[in-house]
Formats: C-alpha cells, sequence, structure tokens
C-alpha cells in the first residue's frame, strides 16, 4: 500500500442528478480514482452509496485509511431555486409590522407562520423595550404543532443578542424544536435581511440533517470511520456538527467546490467558468486567479441572504429542466428550465412500456393533449404527511401510487396549476421532455435507450405554435431545437455574468442589442457581444453544449481532464476558512462600546476598545475552527475605521475588527 495511505481523501458532491465520489492523495496532490452514480432523491443513501462502493473499488484503497470526507452538496441550493423545505415560524422582536415588507421579507415568509411580539434594542444595545414573553410563549404553543422549526431576528441583535436568546430557549423548552437566531448567521445590521437568512436556514435544518445523516451511516456501512467535513457557499469546509446548525451556508456548496475544482484543474488566471449539472447552471468570474465574495450575500432563487459565498449566478438551466413552448402570441419559441423533472429516458429504465403505450396514444389522437409527453411518478414519501387544499387533494387521489400520463388525471388550467405546486413542494415528481433527452435523440448522449426520446420528440413536433404550424418537421428537428434554445440561454446568463464582473449590469444581456448580437439578426448593421476570456466549462454535459456555446460568444472553450468530478475535487481540497467581525462604535463623546454578542463592553478610550474587539474576534474565530474540524490554523487580522473632520476635529465614528481563521481539516 502507498506510503500516503494515511493522507487519502474522500470527496463527494450530491448534485440534483448525480453523485460523485473521488479519492484524492493529500501527499502528492494526485487524483487517485473517480466514479459517479445517480443521485437517488427519495433515498440519498442509495446514490452516496453507490458512488463511494464504486470509488473505493477503483482506487483499491482500505476504507479505513480515508482521512477525512468532504461533502458537497446542491441540496440547499436546489431547495432553493425549486421553492422547497421545510414549515417554519418567524419570530420578530420589536419591529413594526412594515418590516415584512422589507428586503424581500414577505416573499420569502410565503405561507410561513410570523410572530412579532414587542422587545429588542437600539442600535447602542440598550434595551429598547422588555422582551414581551408571555405572548411570545402563547404564539408559539399555537404555531408549534403546524412547523418543523422556529427562525428569531430582535431589532439591533447584532448589537445585542440578549433577547434573540431568551426567545431561543423558551422556544426549545416549550416545543424541542429547532431554533434559528439571526445573530449566529451574520454579524451586519439590517433586520428584513438577517431575517430572511433566519427562516431559510430554519427551513434547511431537516434537510442538510437528512444528508449528514444519511452520509454517515453510508460511510459507516463501508468502513468509514473518517470524520466529515462540509463545504459552505464561500468555498471553505466545516464539520458535520457545525453545518448541522447552520445549513443555510451549504447555499451554494455544490457551485463553490466546482469552481476550488476548476480553479485546481486548470491554470488559468482569468476565465469565466460554468458548471452545467442537471438542475443548475452556476457561473463565476475568475480574475487574476481568484474568486469574489458576493459584497451583499449569496441570492439564490430570488432570496437576498446574508450568506457569505463566492459572487455566482445561479440559473434554473440544466440538462434535466423542463422543456417549455414559450408563452408568447406568435411564434414557436422553446424555454429550458427553471424547474427540473426526471428526463424520460430515466423514467424508461422502469417504465419504458408504459411510456412508449402512452406516447403512441398520444400520437394517434386527434389532438395533441396540453400535457404533452408529461408524466407524474408516484408521490414522494412526503405526500402523506403534507397539507393539500381541494383541488391538490382530488388530483393526488387521482394520480394515486402509481405512474400516470398527466393528460389523464389533469383537467383544466386548476389542476395543471396544482401539479405545480405540488412538485414545488416536492410532494409530486414528474418526467417530462428534457435536454437530456433531445441529447438521445441526436445521439450525442447514449447513457440510456434513445426510444422513448425519440417517441416524445415525435410527438412534441407535432404540437403547434399560435399560429397552427407544427413546432418542427421532424423529432431531430425538435431536438436541435431545444439544444439550441439551451445555448442560448446559457449565452446570455455567461454574458451576464462577464458584464457584472466588469461593473455593468446584467440586466444589459437580456437587451434588444444584445440579444440582435446573439441572434445575428442585424443586416445593416454589426453588432458583437461576446467573451474576451476563457469559457471553462464544468459538469458532465459541458462537452455536449459548450463548444456550440463557445462559438456563439466567440471565446476558446476549455473542458478540463476530470471536469465531470470538479465539485467532489473541490470538496476534498477545500480549506476550513472562517471570519468574525467585532463593531466598535461610539454612542456619544469618550464613549466606545464594543458589540460582542450579549450587553457590549464600554471603554473610556479607542484604543483599549480596539484591542478589546480584535481579541474578542480572535478568541471566536479560535473556538469555531476548533468546532469546525480545524484546530490548526493561521489568523489574519484587519482593523477598518470611520471617521468624519468636524471644523477640522477628527472624530471616530465606527471602527470593525475582522479575523479570519485558515486551516486544513485535522487529518489524524
Amino acid at each position: 500500500m502507498p506510503a500516503s495511505a494515511n493522507r487519502w481523501i474522500l470527496g463527494v458532491d450530491t448534485g440534483g442528478t448525480y453523485t460523485d465520489a473521488v479519492i484524492y492523495d493529500e501527499a502528492s496532490s494526485t487524483l487517485l480514482a473517480k466514479a459517479k452514480a445517480s443521485t437517488t432523491h427519495d433515498d440519498l443513501a442509495g446514490g452516496i452509496g453507490e458512488a463511494v462502493e464504486r470509488v473505493l473499488d477503483a482506487a483499491a484503497v482500505d476504507p479505513g485509511a480515508i482521512s477525512f470526507v468532504s461533502l458537497s452538496t446542491t441540496l440547499a441550493t436546489n431547495a432553493l431555486v425549486e421553492g422547497r423545505g421545510r414549515p417554519a415560524a418567524l419570530v420578530m422582536i420589536g419591529f413594526e409590522d412594515a418590516v415584512l415588507a422589507r428586503g424581500g421579507l414577505r416573499n420569502t415568509i410565503g405561507s410561513d407562520a410570523v410572530v412579532m411580539v414587542a422587545g429588542g434594542h437600539t442600535p447602542h444595545g440598550v434595551e429598547a423595550e422588555p422582551l414581551d414573553e408571555e405572548s411570545l410563549a402563547a404564539a408559539v404553543t399555537e404555531v408549534a404543532p403546524s412547523v418543523d422549526g422556529f427562525a428569531v431576528t430582535s431589532q439591533f441583535s447584532v448589537r445585542n443578542a440578549d433577547h434573540e436568546i431568551a426567545a431561543r430557549n423558551l422556544i426549545r423548552e416549550r416545543t424541542g424544536l429547532p431554533v434559528t437566531c439571526s445573530h449566529e448567521l451574520a454579524d451586519a445590521l439590517d433586520g428584513p435581511k438577517r431575517s430572511v437568512t433566519a427562516l431559510l436556514n430554519a427551513r434547511m435544518i431537516g434537510l442538510i440533517d437528512e444528508l449528514v445523516s444519511t452520509t454517515s451511516e453510508v460511510l459507516d456501512a463501508a468502513g468509514i470511520g473518517a470524520p466529515i467535513m462540509v463545504v459552505r457557499g464561500n468555498g471553505s469546509l466545516v464539520s458535520a456538527d457545525f453545518v448541522r446548525e447552520r445549513p443555510v451556508e451549504t447555499i451554494l456548496s455544490g457551485p463553490a467546490a466546482s469552481l476550488l475544482g476548476a480553479a485546481h484543474l486548470v491554470g488559468a488566471s482569468d476565465a469565466i467558468i460554468s458548471d452545467i449539472g442537471g438542475t443548475t447552471t452556476d457561473i463565476a468570474a475568475l480574475r487574476n486567479g481568484l474568486f469574489d465574495f458576493g459584497a451583499k450575500g449569496a441570492t439564490v432563487g430570488g432570496h437576498q441572504t446574508m450568506v457569505e459565498a463566492v459572487a455566482m449566478a445561479t440559473h434554473g438551466l440544466g440538462g434535466d429542466s423542463e422543456v417549455l413552448l414559450a408563452d408568447r402570441a406568435l411564434g414557436a419559441d422553446l424555454v429550458v428550465g427553471p424547474r427540473r423533472v426526471v428526463p424520460l429516458v430515466v423514467t424508461a429504465q422502469s417504465h419504458s412500456e408504459f411510456l412508449q403505450s402512452q406516447l403512441k396514444r398520444q400520437l394517434t389522437a386527434d389532438t395533441i393533449p396540453g400535457e404533452w409527453s408529461t408524466v407524474f411518478l408516484q408521490p414522494t414519501s412526503k405526500a402523506s404527511q403534507a397539507t393539500l387544499d381541494r383541488v391538490e387533494s382530488l388530483l393526488m387521489e387521482r394520480i394515486g401510487d402509481r405512474i400516470v400520463a398527466a393528460d389523464a388525471v389533469v383537467e383544466g388550467s386548476r389542476d395543471a396549476l396544482a401539479t405545480r405546486r405540488l412538485a414545488a413542494r416536492g410532494l409530486l415528481r414528474m418526467s417530462a421532455f428534457t435536454p437530456t433527452d433531445a441529447s438521445h435523440v441526436l445521439g450525442t448522449q447514449s447513457t440510456h435507450d434513445a426510444a422513448v426520446a425519440q417517441a416524445a420528440a415525435e410527438v412534441w413536433s407535432w404540437r403547434c405554435d399560435h399560429r397552427g404550424k407544427a413546432i418542427a418537421d421532424s423529432p431531430e428537428e425538435f431536438a436541435e431545437a431545444v439544444t439550441a434554445a439551451l445555448v442560448r440561454q446559457s449565452a446570455e446568463k455567461l454574458l451576464a455574468t462577464a458584464l457584472t464582473s466588469d461593473g455593468l449590469s446584467e440586466r444589459a444581456a437580456a437587451s434588444e442589442v444584445v440579444a440582435a448580437a446573439l441572434d445575428g439578426r442585424p443586416r445593416t448593421s454589426k453588432l458583437v457581444a461576446g467573451l474576451a476570456v476563457p469559457l471553462v466549462g464544468l459538469g458532465a454535459p459541458a462537452a455536449t453544449y459548450y463548444p456550440a456555446i463557445g462559438d456563439l460568444l466567440g471565446t476558446k472553450v476549455e473542458i478540463p481532464e476530470h471536469a465531470d468530478v470538479a465539485n467532489a475535487i473541490g470538496a476534498a481540497v477545500g480549506k476550513v476558512r472562517l471570519r468574525r467581525r467585532v463593531t466598535v462604535s461610539s454612542p456619544r463623546r469618550g464613549l466606545f462600546r464594543v458589540y460582542i454578542g450579549a450587553e457590549p463592553d464600554s471603554f473610556f478610550e479607542l484604543e483599549p476598545a480596539r484591542e478589546a474587539a480584535i481579541e474578542q474576534a480572535g478568541a471566536a474565530v479560535a473556538s469555531a475552527m476548533v468546532a469546525a474540524g480545524a484546530p490548526e490554523f493561521d489568523l489574519e487580522t484587519h482593523w477598518d475605521e470611520k471617521s468624519v473632520d468636524v471644523d477640522g476635529r477628527v472624530l471616530f465614528v465606527e471602527g470593525v475588527a475582522t479575523v479570519i481563521g485558515t486551516g486544513r481539516p485535522q487529518l489524524d
């Protein structure tokens, strides 16, 4: 056995379509083996277990010699993009009702419960009003039976978190449910955005806990006793226990891991890196060998959070994205995404005869049904415990516990909308035509039997647009149109990221002029829109689509070796990186307050306050680094100070001590 046996790392990425696994040798920086398995959404253990078993066999390594396991996942990202998550209640302390309209909070809340109670603090950490524990207790008792967790945000809790802590203790004592406090996830002001972040975290605790527990069980069964690390959205690693409490920080975990893997695989210092998977396309700009962090926090699925993440754009555009006919007055434009469905060729693995019979029925019908080539798979395990409205209940009764063609159970627009809601909540799985099916029709992909995809493409080609014209003259022409739609939409998204990186508005990529340039429409004018840096394509479908995207954008495309498992490689090579900021303010001349989480410390001179802030930030980072799995680390300290000149006299306004800890996970 090689001398580096005790330096082996198992990297695992659970994507929307595939679960990837790699064995990476820490000592020689070498990829020993890689493997893939289909992600099993209803039971993640299946896909993870199969991928781990395959990579261990390929590497021929002793499972007991694995130093640690690093896990990246698109679970949280996909949940936000697709609008899924466990029900949670938001407790807001010291806020007026009007705050719900700020920062996208009302959109994030949706149908979840909101509890408003008195309390909170001033900007200087002084209690503004006592916490109304009696009202809180009554509201929590009423709401608890219908939720899986709580999120708590108190006014100016980053200056004094006493009320959030008291509320958390009360809720846990009365309900036993998980509670997320906003000050634990964000150290900046802006109550609405902290509330968005905390609520999303509360919704995801069950999802990530299930993933970590499942992974742990799979590893135990494989004889791997190594600790588990998880990739956060900023590309850093943390321990499994750490992330169980803060699952929202795994937003963009998979994309961040793919970027780390790309940086490891290619030597370009300037590039646009795009990772296309089954569910999403994730795009980021590499400048001078570095990725930027989003200045305002990660935005995913329309939710603006305070989660530190690599600056990237995530779009519901992938190989398994649903193909739809654009809702326009004229023309037969196709739209790909944003919803992920099960490709028909995948469903055909176990239901080929059924799909063929239904497609034949649709093709020979007098009219092509509105829900053509779409089928409903069996309801998920969560469906039996879900609360449904009347239309949803009747629809689920008609579907039952079987696979069924959509046009056999959807009776009008209300049913069609209900299916969308059920799918978004993760209660109903759908199978429909996707770019993956189109690739099988065209022969650019041969993973599955193409017969069902061919039949479905024929049904689609007979579909008429709003002018009564057939969408395509043949199944192959329709498949080419689907591929062209994905290429065109991808090019626009890539160009938007490049424009943003250059300080311009991403909206420019969707402008009439840029659209005309990409579509090649001008005759008398010359319009050019493209990329001035190479395009690095990652993900299993990259080789299928990205050469054409590069041609459209006029740039070189590089698809590096092992790009198909870049996520898992990035997970394996990442580091633990944690940051803590402590703010110092001066509410009046000669008084300096250091905000440490609970009641602030007060000083009468700036220098002792500054030193205390740095010390507190360093101590917090040191403790967190150990908890995150890196007991050996380096610290980087920064002090940023704001002051104003008043009649020639410099007055201190605010100072921020930032301490960043960086280290590799403990390998022993």
